[in-house]
């Protein structure tokens, strides 16, 4: 066997052992473990890279450029502003509103919905469902209402509101940073679909549920951190000041939302080990181990001649259409983080990335396993004995998930570029 042909086996077998490892890796995102292990999407995607990092001889700092730092910065910031959030009392103070409004069940679903979805659009939706569904739970008890269509409609409006801006989940931030997308850009495409989104929700919601609105459960009492007037408006002042910021200015959104957070750490009275004990570190380790698989199996073209091969069959993943409609169903499969990040190659300018994000975020409401916020949700909820099955949760989200997908492609298909 000559050089060359030593050569060239060795690189075969390197891009096969790379293919390997990404397989097993988004195998794992479907099922969500590994049959005989005890491991979960995080310690797949980290398992992942390792792996790669050890075939494809990759020096530690190699690996570290695969990950995009800035992603990261963001996703961490808004962690720690979600935490000053919760820990001041403000969800606390929202609740407590909430609890003496005298409104007919029907518009007290539509508050919920509304305001998850605008909390969501500003803070990052799973942490806004992990803090609101508690509190939610117990509003329920004291109302006798039944809570299993607030808590869907709390999902379903914090996925909906989310999808508003580059700042409402994980991978809206992701795909916000690859590509650089203005940020008052970006709301107005995805304005419509979550305003018509959110009576959709509501309408389907109420009339799925409507004469079964109550149901006699004991009261639950649910511990909350205590309202500080003067954190939550820390938390509020800064907030609006990086928003304003993200529209107005042209300035680094990581830099920007670092500052943020820093700020909020110098405190008196909120220590950093309560604030950073609120930082989600499985996700971000997710989005590291994934980085690298990505990133290596891109680098390997495998990806160039399977886009290759279906581009002879008509089939252009980098077209707004086949985009679409394959972000929502691989959201659906292996959820909409590592469908984003795994699609993030094909969105090359601000219009796919902003279609990529609506479609990949809206697409999270069809199924549990479509969005982290949903399987929050459904967690909080058994922790207090209220099952809310996949045929439940299916009957309302399946057509709210495919309505919003509906007006989002036709109000993207007609929106000048």
């Amino acid at each position: 066997m000559t050089r060359l042909s030593k050569y060239r086996l060795v690189k075969f077998i390197m891009a096969l052992s790379v293919l390997c490892v990404f397989i097993l890796v988004y195998l794992g995102m479907i099922l969500g473990n590994l049959p005989g292990l005890a491991l979960d999407r995080t310690g797949i995607a980290l398992l992942g890279a390792i792996a790669i990092i050890i075939l494809q001889n990759l020096s530690l700092k190699d690996a570290v450029m695969d990950i995009d730092a800035s992603s990261l910065a963001i996703l961490f910031s808004f962690m720690i502003i979600s935490a000053q959030f919760y820990f001041s009392g403000f969800y606390t103070y929202v609740s407590q509103r909430m609890e003496r409004w005298e409104i007919s069940p029907s518009y007290f679903l539509l508050a919920i919905i509304c305001i998850s979805g605008i909390l969501s659009a500003v803070l990052i939706n799973d942490i806004v469902c992990l803090a609101m569904a508690p509190l939610l739970i117990q509003i329920c008890s004291k109302k006798k209402l039944d809570p299993v269509p607030f808590l869907i409609g709390l999902a379903c409006g914090s996925n909906i509101g989310s999808a508003l801006t580059l700042i409402g989940n994980p991978q809206n931030m992701l795909i916000g940073q690859l590509l650089n997308i203005p940020f008052a850009q970006y709301m107005l495409k995805a304005s419509v679909p979550c305003l018509v989104g959110t009576f959709i929700t509501w309408q389907i919601i109420s009339w799925q549920t409507q004469g079964r609105w109550y149901k006699d459960n004991h009261e639950i009492e649910v511990k909350s951190p205590l309202v500080d007037p003067w954190q939550c408006g820390k938390g509020i002042i800064v907030l609006i000041l990086l928003l304003t910021a993200f529209l107005t200015l042209d300035v680094p959104r990581d830099h920007a939302s670092l500052i943020a957070a820093g700020f909020l750490l110098l405190s008196r009275q909120m220590a950093s080990r309560t604030m950073l004990s609120f930082i989600d570190w499985q996700l971000l380790v997710l989005f590291v181990g994934l980085f690298i698989v990505n990133q290596e199996f891109n680098q390997s073209k495998i990806l160039q001649s399977l886009v290759g091969t279906l581009k002879d069959q008509d089939i252009n993943l980098y077209a707004p259409a086949p985009l679409f409609i394959l972000s929502a169903l691989l959201s659906n499969l292996i959820s909409n983080v590592p469908a984003v990040m795994l699609l993030a190659p094909f969105a090359t300018d601000d219009f796919t990335g902003s279609l990529l994000a609506i479609s990949s975020t809206l697409a999270g409401n069809m199924f549990i396993l479509g969005s982290i916020a949903n399987i929050i949700v459904i967690n909080q909820a058994a922790n207090f004995g209220i099952n809310i099955t996949w045929k439940t949760h299916l009957a309302v989200d399946l057509p709210v998930s495919l309505t919003t997908l509906g007006v989002a492609g036709l109000w993207l298909y007609f929106l000048p570029r």
